[in-house]
């Protein structure tokens, strides 16, 4: 597939090193040369905006299949993919960073004017983060949360601890609730699928799928966190920051936001019915003990500057008892540093908006629904075809790193054994290497 991506930034580098290796791929923007660590990609560059149209010509436009905006310019990005459909009638996908652009793309009342120049997708990370930072936040002690078909089928992470009762056990003679499987494991930041006798060590990451009220059962029992979330402070008022407030409002959490700008303080008063709004400075350490942040059961700091983010985080880890601790990350390179100083949990808005692109991008009957360890690993979901010959999950010729963690047949969810029939019409759900999802895909396809 030919695609064209406008914009030399951090998450079109995110997306052009992900994709060039299976994909021609051209990158547009208004730079006389490609930052140097374009250079070690196999990719195509013109120099011009991506909504000037002698620009756009150069490109071969004629042959791309998808156009991807995402310059540091929202209404660059939404001019340059109303240009490109003038030119020829393609799939465009624009990243925004605002809200109110993006309620205006997206707002139910386009459909009463639909027109053959309409952006087929509108990516806003912010949105997609808070949508993270909330499941994770609804699942104490998890350090990753992800929901399948509905909420029927669910993905947990956790970070083994000293006292974990599956510290220094194998996975074979682990104890858990029927219907769920552990699918991968990441140590020392390498992820890898464990097998019957891997031994589960201690900081360990361990990912376990299964049915949603096997996981829950899971997250009572074995990590007996027991301790809803009541309380929540957080550290940054933009976007991200009202949002998560309000789903938080919703679910009867009190929240405390410390916003540094005044004039958003009183925004975030005026549209926030119960939370608590502070005008301040989450770097000040007599603010965080004067309004004992880190008593909170959960702290979100969610600036956007990694480095305050980082900070808030460490003055209020040592400050006391803080429960947990998440974190926003911008620049995916600092995420290891993030991790090293005991952050909790990392949440990057690229990581979240590259899961959303990856799935416009494959083939209809494959879906990426999740990246886990910063795209280290894929859950993939695909439908058998009719072609497919009923096999045992057993007798699989998997020649790469993969599981099949759910099979969903109509109506029913199953967690497979290596007894399981699989069967043409079975959508299945498989944890693998990011390196081996194409191996996954060719062994299923027609």
């Amino acid at each position: 597939m030919d695609l064209l991506i406008y914009g030399a930034t951090e998450l079109g580098y995110m997306v052009a090193v992900r994709l060039y290796q299976k994909h021609s791929i051209t990158i547009i923007d208004d730079l006389e040369k490609l930052p140097d660590r374009f250079n070690t990609l196999d990719i195509s560059f013109v120099s011009g905006s991506g909504a000037d149209v002698d620009a756009l010509e150069q490109t071969n436009l004629e042959n791309c299949s998808l156009f991807i905006a995402c310059s540091g310019l929202d209404e660059a990005n939404i001019v340059a993919c109303w240009t490109v459909k003038k030119i020829v009638d393609i799939e465009t996908i624009c990243f925004i960073r605002t809200m109110e652009l993006y309620r205006n793309l997206v707002s139910p009342n386009q459909n009463r004017y639909h027109t053959r120049y309409d952006i087929d997708t509108v990516i806003w990370p912010e949105q997609l983060l808070t949508q993270d930072i909330f499941r994770i936040i609804s699942v104490p002690d998890a350090i990753d949360v992800e929901y399948f078909a509905e909420g029927r089928v669910k993905l947990f992470e956790y970070r083994i601890k000293e006292d974990s009762t599956l510290r220094d056990t194998r996975v074979m003679d682990c104890s858990f609730p029927p219907d769920v499987l552990i699918v991968g494991i990441t140590r020392d930041h390498n992820l890898f699928i464990p097998d019957g006798s891997t031994l589960i060590e201690v900081d360990d990451k361990v990912i376990f799928m299964g049915t949603g009220p096997a996981l829950d059962n899971l997250a009572a029992s074995i990590f007996q966190s027991g301790n809803d979330i009541r309380t929540a402070v957080l550290i940054g008022g933009g976007s991200v920051g009202f949002m998560l407030a309000r789903q938080l409002e919703q679910s009867g959490i009190r929240v405390k936001l410390i916003e540094s700008d005044k004039e958003r303080c009183g925004f975030l008063a005026d549209n926030l019915q119960n939370s608590l709004i502070l005008h301040g400075d989450g770097t000040d350490l007599v603010l965080l003990e004067e309004e004992s942040v880190g008593d909170a059961d959960v702290i979100v700091c969610i600036t956007n500057n990694d480095e305050k983010n980082l900070l808030c985080s460490l003055l209020i880890k040592q400050s006391g008892s803080a429960k947990r601790i998440i974190t926003r990350v911008n620049n995916g390179s600092t995420a290891r540093l993030f991790e090293k100083v005991g952050i909790d949990v990392v949440v990057s808005p690229r990581e979240s908006a590259l899961t959303e692109l990856l799935n416009r991008v494959q083939a209809r009957d494959v879906n990426i629904l999740a990246l886990v360890e910063g795209g280290q690993g894929e859950v993939l979901r695909l439908t058998l075809p009719d072609t497919f010959v009923k096999t045992r999950v057993m007798d699989l010729q998997f020649e790469v790193q993969a599981i099949i963690g759910v099979v969903k047949r109509g109506r029913n969810i199953l967690i497979p054994n290596g007894m399981t029939m699989l069967q043409p019409g079975d959508q299945l759900k498989i944890f693998t290497m990011a390196e081996d999802a194409e191996a996954v895909k060719t062994l299923f396809a027609p």
